[in-house]
């Protein structure tokens, strides 16, 4: 138990001195172009954390399933805008299939509930992919391919792709990606019981902890803010109505930490066995997107109101932040959609089997 702890403790240290070092939320807010980015890349991949969920016969460092949840929380607190979650979401995807990584920057995908990947007789995948973070900026995209002899994995070269470049709420360009023709790399079957519910599940939970760090450093930031900022002679965080505020906030953001870090915990217990994702794992994931969500909208509105009409401005590097969290609600399921899985699942058992699935975890 002690060395798993340092391990995870050493993961951390890394990812924050690295995001600390080049990519600082303030001083890639004032950049003017994306000549850091070469570098922060060079240093994460240096340290082998995009690929910390890869086993080392695969390509990748090995790492344990908590180091990867571990690596989206502090990506979340820097509001980093490096690939980092989703290629280690693509490198998992396709050790699921025993699929080596590429080096590289990779996406996953789908990531919308319905975007459904085939492929035709002749082995080339159809189909389209909304809301890929990263796509134009990947180099391969991890696919789950759904037909009706199973399902299957498949890793596929970005460039083979049609890409269609818009915009999440941050401003971050996203993609509809079509596969039209397209002729994986690689692909296997996936193993027993794994579909591409089990990827939309692993992505929710990593945006759910991405959401937890970013609140967390939200937190942070309104609290030093307000006691620097004097007003009437005091500084403003003597006011009640303010320290009022900061204390929804906090509740806020312990809330959406303690259902993410929950979340990790279970999906860390069944990460090498597809088979394990049960109605607990659901339930778990489904309460920490849904009430993470929740948080973000709360904690962006009560955030902005401690900061004053300055942290509505994009020059703000509050601005970064609270865009950022608002627009993840949107990756692997919104809210609304959870919610109503979550309901159904509910209702399909009846008043006698509420309680059962409630507890079960």
């Amino acid at each position: 138990m002690g060395g798993r702890h340092l391990a995870e403790s050493i993961v951390t240290d890394t990812a924050t001195r690295i995001l600390s070092d080049l990519a600082d939320p303030q001083s890639v807010n004032r950049a003017r172009d994306t000549a850091w980015e070469p570098a922060l890349w060079r240093a994460l991949s240096g340290a082998g954390l995009p690929l910390a969920w890869v086993p080392e016969e695969l390509g990748g460092v090995g790492g344990e399933s908590a180091d990867g949840f571990e690596l989206a929380r502090v990506s979340g607190e820097f509001a980093s805008p490096a690939p980092l979650t989703e290629t280690l979401l693509a490198g998992w995807l396709l050790a699921q299939a025993k699929i080596a990584s590429p080096t590289g920057v990779m996406t996953v995908a789908p990531c919308r509930w319905n975007d459904v990947i085939g492929m035709r007789r002749d082995g080339r995948l159809m189909g389209r992919a909304r809301g890929v973070p990263f796509a134009a900026a990947s180099e391969h995209i991890a696919v789950v391919v759904t037909g009706a002899e199973g399902c299957r994995i498949a890793c596929v070269a970005t460039s083979a792709c049609r890409i269609a470049i818009g915009k999440s709420l941050a401003g971050d360009k996203v993609g509809e990606v079509t596969f039209d023709d397209v002729k994986p790399i690689a692909i296997a079957d996936a193993p027993t019981g794994f579909d591409a519910a089990k990827l939309m599940t692993m992505g929710a939970a990593m945006r759910a902890l991405e959401t937890a760090g970013a609140l967390q450093a939200l937190l942070r930031m309104s609290t030093q803010y307000a006691g620097e900022r004097v007003a009437f002679g005091k500084p403003i965080a003597k006011f009640q109505a303010v320290q009022h505020n900061l204390a929804r906030l906090a509740g806020e953001a312990a809330a959406a930490m303690a259902a993410a870090s929950s979340a990790a915990d279970a999906l860390s217990t069944i990460a090498a066995d597809p088979r394990k994702f049960d109605e607990g794992i659901f339930l778990e994931v489904a309460a920490a997107r849904i009430r993470s969500a929740e948080a973000a909208t709360e904690g962006a509105a009560i955030a902005h109101q401690v900061f004053g009409a300055i942290g509505f401005t994009k020059e703000h590097v509050l601005h970064r932040f609270t865009m950022r969290m608002l627009s993840w609600r949107d990756d692997f399921g919104n809210e609304s959609q959870w919610a109503l899985e979550l309901g159904n699942q509910i209702a399909r058992r009846g008043a006698d089997g509420l309680w059962p699935f409630l507890s079960s975890r």
